[in-house]
């Protein structure tokens, strides 16, 4: 009996350690296929798209034998579609085309990210239950087992420490990924307001009036702390004060 116990403990502990190694590997790969796929979104030109949608897509290639000996399905399927959807970017003839698979793969490949840590948490809490149930069966025992069972309870409190650990990534994961999405929201905001600071002053140039140029405002509130309705908020008023300047200087030019 105390045998068979010991080779159940064994079987458990190295399928959870080995299920767990491929876990960790595939969410390496995923995680990086994720970081590839936005620097393709975020690229301006149609080659450095296809650049980084291939290294993406390499990525998740590599993540696809991992993910299958993890045992997350949903992680799987994400991350096929992700594949389907760069695979077409090569042979995109256009900027636009192209970004368009790539915003759809960058939208699947965080689910992905996703999935793959929470198969993580499921696995360590299966592991936790089948070990308890194990120790459960040898009450009967127990003078035999407790230095089995003082190493089984350490591994226990490694276990669900383990598993809070999970929880807390899989939390960091979705708080970093709304930071990035405030970042790109704040860097197109700041770009089209340059822009739109380079138009106006060119427009008054050719119009020719005697103004200061036109500059944006100094700002000391840090909007990448504030909500993303707060930021759309904060940048629509900023290019609304920019626009009645640039009119107030054009109608100084009739004068």
């Amino acid at each position: 009996m105390k045998h068979y116990y010991f080779l159940l403990v064994l079987a458990t502990t190295l399928n959870f350690n080995a299920q767990t190694a491929n876990c960790d590997e595939a969410n390496s790969y995923l995680v990086n296929a994720y970081s590839h796929v936005k620097d393709a979104y975020e690229a301006n030109n149609i080659s450095h798209l296809k650049y980084y949608a291939n290294r993406s897509l390499e990525a998740f290639k590599l993540s696809k034998k991992t993910l299958k000996d993890c045992g997350c399905e949903a992680a799987l399927k994400l991350s096929n579609k992700s594949i389907d959807l760069l695979a077409k970017v090569e042979d995109s003839e256009t900027y636009e085309d192209g970004r368009f698979f790539v915003k759809r793969a960058r939208d699947l490949s965080k689910e992905s990210v996703i999935e793959i840590d929470k198969c993580a948490y499921s696995n360590t809490a299966d592991a936790i239950d089948d070990l308890q149930v194990a120790a459960a069966d040898e009450t009967n025992e127990l003078s035999d087992l407790q230095k089995e069972q003082l190493a089984l309870q350490k591994q226990q409190e490694a276990l669900k420490l383990k598993a809070a650990e999970i929880k807390n990534r899989l939390a960091q994961q979705e708080e970093k990924a709304l930071q990035l999405e405030k970042e790109q929201l704040i860097m197109a905001y700041k770009t089209a307001i340059a822009s739109n600071i380079k138009s106006y002053n060119e427009a008054l140039k050719v119009s020719g009036c005697n103004h200061a140029a036109l500059k944006e405002a100094g700002t000391t509130i840090d909007v990448s702390t504030k909500s993303i309705e707060a930021i759309k908020k904060h940048y629509i008023n900023t290019l609304k004060t920019l626009g009645s300047k640039y009119l107030s200087q054009l109608n100084l030019c009739d004068k």
